[in-house]
């Protein structure tokens, strides 16, 4: 299933869900003038075609402690990728790992309660190669919707 497969209700469902993915089916039906069970199967589809990978709650990391925010790059040798994944899949405190281009290949997003543990980890990480750490002051544009338009 293509963008161009979705339809205009497909389209209006997907960015009723990325606003709120808590809005009852019985109010998104009645935004796109359907029934409630033609809205879920519409839904379940969505979820089947991964046009909807999961559905999540937007937890608050500071009011849990993790107060540092950081990116850090990474230069991962490829041959040395196959031992990287799995290490840094099991990491609780990367939000956010892409294998990019550029000087380094990997970027990684992270969440630490202190600098102590941010400095650590960092240490554990240079096993894989050199590391460039941005720690963030403030965020002015966090996780937003990707912004497309029903009628695209």
């Amino acid at each position: 299933m293509k963008n161009d497969m979705l339809d205009a209700i497909d389209k209006k469902i997907l960015k009723i869900l990325e606003e709120d993915a808590r809005t009852p089916v019985k109010d998104i039906a009645k935004q796109v003038f359907l029934t409630a069970p033609a809205v879920s199967a519409r839904i379940g589809h969505l979820v089947d075609e991964n046009y909807i990978t999961g559905f999540h709650a937007n937890v608050n990391a500071e009011l849990l402690g993790y107060h540092i925010k950081a990116f850090i790059h990474l230069e991962v040798k490829p041959e040395d990728k196959q031992k990287f994944y799995p290490y840094i899949k099991e990491c609780p405190n990367v939000i956010q790992c892409d294998c990019v281009t550029g000087e380094y290949s990997m970027v990684l997003q992270v969440r630490f309660k202190n600098t102590f543990d941010l400095d650590q980890f960092i240490g554990e990480l240079q096993v894989f190669g050199r590391t460039k750490t941005l720690i963030v002051f403030s965020t002015s544009v966090d996780h937003r919707s990707i912004g497309f338009q029903e009628d695209e």
